[in-house]
C-alpha cells in the first residue's frame, strides 16, 4: 500500500489563510454598521422634528402652572374683595329703646367705616305691610358712632291705645354715591292707655342693608357746587366784551 503522506503546511500560507478569514469578518462588521448608518442630511432634518416636540412638551408644563397661578389668583382677589366688603359696606344697626311712660327714642349705630347720611325713618307694626309712620332726615353719621333721636309721639301714633306685640323699624340711607335701606329692626311693645310699659328689642336676626334701585333720572341735588366756575365764566365774557367794544 502507498501512505498517504500529507506534507506540511508551510507558515506563510497559515498566515494568508488567517489574514483573509481577519479582512472577511472586517468587512462584514462594515457592512452590518453601515446597514444602521443614518445619513446626515436625514438626521438634520429630524432636529426642527425634536425642537418642536420638547417645546410643546415645555409649553404643556407652563400652561399648567400659568393655570394654577390663575387660580390663586383669583382666590386672593376674591378674599380680598369680601374682606373689602365686610369692612366697608355700609352696615346699620336700629335698637328701639324705652325712656319713660311717654317717651321712646331710636338709636341707630354704624356697624361699619364708611359714614352714611341718614334720609328715612320708617316705623309699622309687623301685621301691616305699609309703615305707619316716617320720619325724614338729614343726618349724617360717622363710621363707628351712634345717632340717638327721641321718638315716643310717633311710636305712640303707630300703636293704639292698647297694644301689645311686634313693631319694626328702618331707615334708608345714603353711601357712596348710593341709596341703601335696612331691614325691620323689630322689637316687642306693650301699650296701655296710651302708656308705655315695656318695649324689648327683638333677638330676631336682620338682613343686611340692600341697595335701592332708582327708576328714572336722579333727583338728588349736589351739596357742594363750583361757585368759583362760574365766576370765572362771567369775567371772561366781560374781558371779551370790553375788548371787543374797544
Amino acid at each position: 500500500m502507498r501512505e498517504l503522506v500529507s506534507a506540511p503546511t508551510s507558515p506563510s500560507r497559515t498566515k494568508a489563510v488567517s489574514l483573509r478569514a481577519a479582512r472577511s469578518r472586517t468587512r462584514m462588521l462594515g457592512q452590518w454598521i453601515q446597514s444602521f448608518r443614518i445619513p446626515f442630511t436625514t438626521l438634520v432634518s429630524y432636529i426642527p422634528v425634536i425642537a418642536t416636540v420638547v417645546t410643546c412638551f415645555f409649553s404643556l408644563i407652563l400652561a399648567r402652572a400659568t393655570l394654577r397661578y390663575v387660580e390663586a389668583t383669583d382666590k386672593g382677589l376674591a378674599l380680598a374683595r369680601e374682606e373689602f366688603e365686610r369692612e366697608w359696606t355700609p352696615d346699620l344697626h336700629i335698637k328701639l329703646e324705652r325712656v319713660s311712660a311717654t317717651e321712646a327714642k331710636v338709636i341707630v349705630t354704624n356697624l361699619a367705616k364708611s359714614s352714611v347720611l341718614l334720609q328715612l325713618l320708617q316705623l309699622r307694626k309687623i301685621s301691616h305691610a305699609t309703615p305707619f309712620e316716617r320720619c325724614r332726615l338729614n343726618d349724617p353719621l360717622v363710621g363707628g358712632m351712634t345717632w340717638t333721636q327721641e321718638m315716643g309721639k310717633r311710636i305712640l301714633a303707630c300703636t293704639d291705645k292698647d297694644f301689645e306685640g311686634p313693631i319694626a323699624a328702618s331707615m334708608t340711607f345714603y353711601a357712596a354715591g348710593r341709596m341703601f335701606r335696612t331691614d325691620w329692626f323689630r322689637a316687642n311693645i306693650q301699650v296701655r292707655e296710651g302708656r308705655i310699659l315695656s318695649l324689648e328689642p327683638s333677638t330676631m336676626p336682620a338682613r343686611r342693608v340692600r341697595v335701592i334701585e332708582r327708576r328714572g333720572p336722579e333727583r338728588r341735588r349736589e351739596f357742594v357746587q363750583d361757585v368759583t366756575a362760574q365766576s370765572a365764566a362771567n369775567t371772561t365774557s366781560e374781558t371779551n366784551f370790553f375788548v371787543t367794544g374797544a
